[in-house]
């Protein structure tokens, strides 16, 4: 049974990660990003609803008189 020749894993491996490399930052430096992004407010704005300006009550159906 021949042996199984590994002399030249370690170049394909080597060649494999550099060319990984290269086509990784050829990607990314063609992404334009922010240079100087601004801070946005996180509050909530409060929004005005019809139910929070008037007195409600929720009444249970067993609740009701007969």
């Amino acid at each position: 049974m021949p042996q199984l020749d590994t002399s030249t894993w370690l170049t394909m491996i080597l060649s494999m990660f550099l060319t990984l490399f290269i086509i990784f930052q050829l990607k990314i430096s063609k992404h334009n990003f922010y240079y100087n992004p601004e801070l946005t407010s996180t509050k909530m704005l409060k929004q005005n609803t019809p139910w929070e300006t008037k007195w409600t009550k929720i009444y249970l159906p067993l609740l009701l008189p007969l």
